[in-house]
């Protein structure tokens, strides 16, 4: 994707015209870049859990989170934080108006066999 953009957004288009919804991964990070925020067609944009380990720490860490949710905003887009492994950290993402937090203390990762067994049990709920 890095090295083609027009051919990634091409395809990402392709993608979302099948039902498929895109989140910018580890933003702020590694080849997450601003470019993209323009290029993209995203539905999110995953603030990187490196950001989220330091809250409540360092201003820093506040500031960067800060401004990711708010560029998120900005462009109509969800800010989902990744690495929620606190309290603190969770109540300070809501108390910044996270959308979305994922992350040890929302739940552990398990087998996609568990996931349908959830979901089967919540629609069964519901029909009740």
């Amino acid at each position: 994707m890095i090295e083609n953009v027009a051919r990634a957004t091409q395809v990402l288009n392709g993608l979302k015209k099948l039902g498929v919804r895109i989140a910018l991964d580890d933003f702020g990070t590694g080849y997450s870049s601003l470019s993209y925020l323009q290029s993209f067609p995203l539905d999110r944009i995953k603030i990187d859990r490196s950001f989220v380990a330091s809250l409540g720490r360092t201003g820093r860490s506040l500031a960067i989170v800060r401004a990711v949710i708010g560029l998120a905003h900005g462009l109509g887009l969800p800010a989902l934080a990744e690495g929620v492994e606190t309290n603190d950290q969770l109540e300070i993402l809501i108390e910044e108006g996270c959308d979305e937090m994922q992350g040890f203390l929302i739940g552990r990762p398990l087998p996609v066999e568990a996931y349908a067994n959830l979901l089967t049990r919540d629609d069964a709920v519901a029909r009740a």
